[in-house]
């Protein structure tokens, strides 16, 4: 990967509270909260981009697994329908296996809808980036100063990766420059979420604050306190809820700041993720924990409609410390065009694959017990964190090669079309702000003065 040269310091920039979702006067940790200007995102609620949405659903998958042992593991998962006897088989296939950071594997991430990049971060303050269509390694990023925490692509053309230096930084993917190092928490940085309109971010930390930056215009713009160290946060897959987990509790807002539910689950948690039924309408809550469970939570928007335990995805032995998901399309002659596959990986050394369309559209009178669709044996190694990507989409070979083989030349590629077309890019967002309603953020020109360097950003 080549070397970028260092761009001329320039002053800090203080973050101002820009367009961003609205977040209005609500409650943290059941207290009221003093009102303040709201940001406010115009469109908020077209939560995906259609770009994204009409491209095709790949028929097969790509597991990637990180480990203590600095372990990456890849595997290939492949359905294929039985007509005879009515039968939907999962398999799972080993890709590679080898030591790729010199400490543990903390964070991996896919670029989504059929990008081509994994990024995988460690103890040893590396980002490395691969390119998944050609199994090689592009280099590394060597920009944090402290252990990865978090990675994740809001797009196929950005990265935007977490450190316990207290920073967040978003990469171009097209040549991996740092377009922006956002900087706000005073410590370890545990966890970001990006809306799913990609213009927002929010972020958790060792500060116990809650942080929410405007990516189009790469600031700091907002923070509220809550009071406890929150290790996880994860936005609805609509962006009409988020998220914020502190041990085995979960705490469930709406992008007002209003905490609708407060859920104690039986034993400690290690990772959440909000995902889309396949049967029926809304989101289910995936939980993984200790219990060596992972729990599905039916949750609605109604206050007075508590979230419960729907369905249980069970075969680990250990905790489980890590879930994705991914919706693919299923082979011809299936009951189904497409379903989401649930992949879980634990202490234990074992991948599992669930089918979510074993949950049926009606709630169950008992919690359902969902039994893994295939699985995978790492004898022994403990895992820590998984990714699904895309494979293969049918019926994109022609004579033998895939249509994205163009994507692999140096004329425009998936991400450069990404950038120019479904992201705006940092600094290329326009829009107004609505300081008409209350809010429980806290305005970060207001926060500076109660502590040196919030919400500053800087380009590196």
């Amino acid at each position: 990967m080549p070397k970028h040269a260092k761009a001329p310091e320039r002053p800090t920039k203080k973050a101002r509270v820009e367009a961003t979702p609205k977040f209005s006067a609500g409650r943290v940790n059941g207290s009221p909260v003093p009102q303040k200007k709201a940001p406010t995102l115009k469109g908020k609620e077209k939560a995906t981009k259609p770009t994204a949405e009409n491209d095709p659903l790949p028929s097969s998958f790509k597991v990637i697994a990180g480990s203590y042992e600095k372990l990456l593991y890849g595997l290939e998962g492949t359905v294929s329908y039985d007509a005879d006897s009515s039968v939907l088989a999962f398999e799972l296939k080993p890709l590679f296996i080898f030591a790729a950071h010199v400490s543990c594997i903390k964070a991996v991430a896919a670029s989504p809808h059929g990008g081509k990049w994994l990024a995988t971060g460690s103890a040893d303050e590396i980002v490395k980036v691969w390119d998944l269509r050609r199994r090689k390694e592009i280099g590394g990023l060597m920009h944090h100063e402290g252990s990865i925490t978090h990675l994740l692509f809001p797009s196929r053309s950005h990265l935007l990766s977490a450190s316990e230096d207290g920073t967040l930084c978003l990469f171009r993917a097209r040549d991996w420059a740092v377009l922006r190092a956002l900087r706000g928490h005073k410590g370890r940085v545990n966890s970001v979420a990006v809306h799913p309109s990609g213009k927002v971010a929010l972020s958790v930390g060792k500060d116990r604050t809650l942080r929410m930056w405007d990516l189009m215009r790469g600031k700091g713009c907002a923070s509220t306190k809550l009071g406890k160290e929150a290790e996880l946060v994860r936005w609805s897959s609509d962006g009409s809820l988020f998220v914020v987990q502190v041990a085995s509790t979960l705490d469930v807002y709406t992008t007002d700041m209003n905490l609708i539910h407060t859920i104690t689950h039986p034993s400690r948690l290690q990772d959440v993720k909000f995902c889309k039924r396949v049967n029926g309408e809304g989101d289910v809550l995936l939980a993984g924990a200790e219990d060596t469970k992972l729990s599905i939570y039916e949750i609605s928007t109604d206050p007075d409609t508590p979230p419960r335990i729907i369905a249980e995805m069970t075969g680990h032995a250990k905790r489980v410390k890590a879930v994705d998901t991914l919706r693919i399309a299923l082979p011809a002659g299936a009951p189904r065009k497409t379903t989401t596959v649930v992949c879980t990986v634990s202490s234990d050394g074992r991948i599992h694959v669930y089918d979510l369309a074993a949950l049926p559209a009606a709630t169950p009178s008992s919690v359902l017990e969902i039994a893994p669709v295939a699985a995978y044996d790492s004898k022994g190694t403990r895992l820590t964190c998984v990714t699904l990507a895309d494979g293969e989409v049918a019926g994109a070979a022609i004579n033998g090669k895939r249509k994205r083989s163009a994507d692999d030349d140096e004329t425009q590629s998936d991400e450069d079309r990404d950038e120019n077309e479904e992201w705006g890019g940092v600094g290329a967002g326009t829009a107004e702000a609505n300081g008409d309603d209350g809010s429980a953020w806290e305005d970060e020109d207001e926060a500076e003065e109660e502590g040196e360097g919030e919400g500053e950003v800087e380009s590196d």
